[in-house]
């Protein structure tokens, strides 16, 4: 579970980064979760955008990635926009939850 601080500094991390995946009429499918689990793996910290094709509200796609993916948080969701964070397996890939364990 996030702190308060820490939702704040992955907040502003998220500000400058442009959307990595797109969700769209496709909708929520496995395909759409591996590619957020690799992602996420690799960068921690990632940016999903909802296009306007898609069905889906931010809040379901949030929880229903919640829940496929273990340890995987909403940091925070903004119109049709989400930012979501979870630790890297590796630990080469740990810059985020580095800074984020000093908070």
């Amino acid at each position: 579970m996030l702190t308060g601080k820490q939702k704040r500094y992955l907040r502003s991390q998220g500000m400058t980064m442009k959307p990595l995946i797109n969700l769209g009429k496709n909708g929520l499918s496995q395909t759409f979760v591996a590619g957020v689990a690799d992602a996420v793996d690799k960068r921690e910290l990632v940016k999903i955008s909802l296009l306007p094709a898609a069905e889906d509200t931010p809040q379901t796609v949030g929880a229903f990635l919640t829940t496929e993916i273990p340890g995987l948080e909403v940091a925070q969701t903004i119109g049709r926009t989400l930012l979501v964070y979870r630790v890297a397996s590796k630990e080469e890939n740990r810059h985020i939850s580095a800074a984020l364990a000093k908070l």
